[in-house]
């Protein structure tokens, strides 16, 4: 991602507090609120140059996707964070919400079977999610 690129992203969510890993963390609540299975946070920092962090869920079913990734959208809205594109909310088998820092992915099962992200971006560093009580 060029400079220019990272300075309209930090423009557009200039009103959010939230750090990165802190706004990954805040969607992976709101995926796991929806009862997303497998979540996964994969940390490409030192891998990736455009973008920081991947989350990966799954859903039961395309209802279950669109629930999830609803969710994430408004938890993250609620803290001043806009996605930069959304692809593939109607068919609901692999829903991206890219948020230029890091990019949440809600799969249905088959969808993440398929395109296995975890093996693609088996370099990356897996980030452990800690439950809040």
């Amino acid at each position: 991602m060029g400079r220019r690129a990272k300075e309209e992203i930090q423009l557009q969510n200039a009103d959010s507090p939230l750090e990165p890993e802190d706004a990954v963390r805040v969607a992976a609540r709101a995926a796991s609120d929806k009862k997303a299975n497998d979540i996964v946070l994969l940390d490409l920092r030192e891998i990736a140059s455009f973008t920081e962090f991947f989350l990966i869920c799954t859903g039961a079913n395309s209802r279950q996707v669109q629930a999830i990734s609803d969710a994430v959208g408004e938890q993250l809205r609620n803290e001043g964070k806009r996605p930069l594109h959304i692809e593939g909310y109607s068919s609901a088998e692999w829903i991206l919400l890219d948020y230029g820092d890091f990019i949440v992915h809600v799969f249905s099962g088959a969808s993440r079977r398929f395109y296995d992200l975890e093996r693609l971006w088996r370099d990356a560093k897996r980030v452990e999610i800690k439950e809040e009580s």
